[in-house]
């Protein structure tokens, strides 16, 4: 199913969302080490050119100063279990208050490693995101989203394009009182910087709308307002598929039918958007289309979380771990197995076109050199 066309936002975004719930439906950290390897190889080799390396670069600095933060706060302020004593650090009483936070005293292995769990579990959250950031814009992703987010889509999409407009603004106004040998730390620098910055932003949201609006910018066709019920079965949707899941990932909670509730969630929500994308049509440029290239890629990114969720019902070895008692994690071929299956989106989309420009720009640049 090798395609040329560009990957749709959506699919890349449905695709980390599938892998960060599968971190969250693991506790090996095995199986969480190579989710976080599955992203930074699938936006290293498939990300966009200009931005991709940057980017997941600073994604993985984010992830690994999560873990080592979580670490660093369980030997400190972590709780005291019993265990392998590894050290002992020095320890101060803390008043009847605080109970259940400790500061210092002994340290152990088990205790470490359930940090470095929860601090793998977030890291697979902000590596998929941060892949799906270098996969796919999120204003491209917000441009693509129906009807019924339209004026939500529209808010964030303008605050992502003047974000960066404003920090420059910001740093441009730094410099210009520091050149006047005006102050730039305190309240009153502070005023001296945001309020222009603020001034010369909503001036630039104002020209942006009022240009938006001379050239028809989504304008409606047909009916311009989405009914109630539209926007009742989305919010119902949602909130079933929020018990649905909590259901299927939490396996100690009390949630009867977890996976027909979630069903019946994504049956919901899908119904609200399709009658409300139906009713309140927008005018749009160059629309996205939902390839079945695309189609493929969102569903192999759930096929982890499907698969550590079935697995941990049938109470599988290898998807659950747990430190105490301290014992190696095992090797769950099944798990491995699936997101071997979430990487075959590296056969499916396409390899960037920058990439052989950039190939190309490097030899002419070497034989020139030569």
């Amino acid at each position: 199913m090798k395609t040329d066309r560009p990957i749709h936002a959506g699919a890349w975004w449905l695709w980390a969302a599938g892998v960060a719930v599968a971190g969250v439906a693991t506790s090996n950290p095995l199986l969480l080490l190579a989710l976080c390897t599955l992203s930074i190889m699938v936006a290293t080799l498939r990300g966009r050119i200009a931005t991709a390396a940057t980017s997941i670069r600073a994604f993985i600095k984010i992830a690994v100063f999560v873990v080592v933060a979580r670490i660093v706060l369980q030997i400190l302020f972590g709780q005291r279990s019993p265990g392998h004593v590894l050290f002992t650090i020095p320890s101060l009483q803390l008043p009847n208050w605080l109970a259940g936070v400790s500061l210092g005293g002994p340290v152990t292995a088990e205790a470490l490693l359930t940090a470095l769990q929860g601090g793998l579990r977030l890291s697979v959250i902000l590596l998929a995101f941060g892949a799906a950031n270098c996969l796919a814009s999120p204003r491209d992703l917000l441009r693509s989203l129906p009807g019924v987010f339209h004026e939500v889509a529209v808010a964030v999409t303008v605050a992502l394009c003047f974000t960066p407009a404003l920090m420059a603004s910001v740093k441009r106004l730094h410099e210009a009182r520091t050149l006047r040998g005006r102050p730039t730390r305190g309240i009153a620098g502070m005023r001296g910087i945001l309020v222009p910055a603020l001034e010369d932003a909503l001036e630039s949201a104002t020209t942006l709308a009022a240009s938006m609006g001379s050239r028809g910018f989504g304008r409606s066709v047909g009916q311009a307002t989405t009914p109630r019920l539209n926007r009742a079965l989305v919010v119902l949707g949602v909130l079933v598929l929020l018990v649905g899941g909590y259901g299927l990932l939490a396996t100690s909670a009390s949630v009867p039918l977890p996976i027909p509730l979630a069903g019946l969630g994504v049956i919901l929500v899908g119904t609200g958007v399709v009658r409300s994308h139906r009713r309140a049509q927008r005018t749009r440029y160059r629309r996205a289309a939902f390839t079945l290239a695309a189609g493929a890629i969102a569903c192999l990114g759930w096929v982890p979380a499907a698969s550590f969720a079935l697995l941990g019902h049938l109470a599988w070895s290898g998807i659950s771990w747990s430190p105490s008692p301290l014992s190696a994690p095992p090797v769950s071929a099944l798990g491995m197995l699936s997101i071997a299956v979430s990487a075959a989106v590296l056969l499916i989309a396409p390899v960037p076109t920058g990439s052989s420009r950039s190939r190309t720009s490097t030899r002419t640049r070497t034989a020139v050199s030569a």
